[in-house]
């Protein structure tokens, strides 16, 4: 499924508030990098590879280049689909595709992986929670790009809430 693409600049934009966060000690940029790590435990990609996932095809194979997304079609017979995910993220082709036409992203390195995932976070209108150490909340509102989520309802495995914010908290971020 594509990214939403809007259709106004403000539609794209996050709209960060000027309150406190709602723990001021958890303001935290750390709880952006916790927070793809978590991801990626979601997605599953962690468990494969020597690269932290970032080189990780759907299903567990891995892909060699970083030059661009590897536009694999993977057939997945526990779900009857095929699919073409891929990176640290699991970015489906046609995704990538749209964040790349948006944010002119020149590679699949893991450093554009990484700034493509905090795109679609803050599409979601996750980032300030993320920063506020609203974990539970920020993995709620991005359930609907990825399928491993609490709450995604596509079908696949979602990994359990607790799970993830142990994840999230191992990883160094904060909870609010």
């Amino acid at each position: 499924m594509p990214a939403y693409a809007p259709r106004t600049w403000l539609g794209e934009a996050e709209l960060v508030p000027f309150d406190p966060p709602v723990d001021p000690a958890a303001d935290d940029a750390g709880n952006l990098a916790a927070f793809l790590d978590m991801l990626a435990h979601a997605e599953g990609t962690v468990r494969f590879g020597d690269q932290d996932g970032y080189n990780v095809l759907v299903g567990g194979g891995l892909f060699h280049s970083y030059a661009d997304h590897p536009r694999r079609s993977i057939w997945l017979p526990a779900y009857g689909i095929h699919s073409t995910a891929a990176g640290r993220a699991q970015f489906l082709e046609s995704t990538w595709d749209d964040l790349v036409e948006r944010f002119g992203f020149t590679d699949f390195t893991p450093a554009s992986q990484d700034a493509a995932a905090t795109q679609l976070i803050r599409q979601c209108k996750a980032l300030r929670l993320i920063y506020d150490g609203r974990i539970r909340d920020a993995i709620h509102a991005c359930r609907t790009i990825w399928a491993s989520l609490p709450g995604a309802g596509y079908g696949q495995r979602e990994v359990a809430m607790a799970e993830l914010v142990d994840v999230y908290r191992q990883a160094g971020g904060h909870v609010a």
